[in-house]
């Protein structure tokens, strides 16, 4: 018997749906290792080890939804990549980072 919330609750997603949240997981993996991994040239190291753990937590958020809300899913490296300028704008901006 499967708790509230398990996939075995929801429809199986599209084809489609199904295409692009695996699509959107291979880029969010992308951007772990551009801009992500290479954000050291521009933040200290304690920011960089922040949104690691950020782009971490929405790698699983982004699996954990691949069946559920798998066009949720496809949209998650567009939050890691808005979520990733917005903090190096603001470390810009006020906290002096530069390359």
């Amino acid at each position: 018997m499967g708790h509230a919330g398990d996939a075995a609750d929801h429809p199986q997603p599209s084809t489609a749906a199904t295409v692009a949240a695996w699509a959107g997981l291979v880029v969010h993996v992308i951007l772990g290792y551009f801009p992500y991994l290479a954000t050291g040239l521009l933040a200290p190291l304690w920011a960089v080890g922040l949104l690691l753990a950020w782009w971490l937590v929405l790698l699983i958020v982004a699996f954990r939804w691949r069946r559920v809300r798998p066009w949720w899913t496809a949209a998650t490296p567009l939050v890691a990549l808005a979520s990733w300028f917005a903090v190096i704008a603001l470390g810009g901006a006020f906290l002096g980072w530069s390359a």
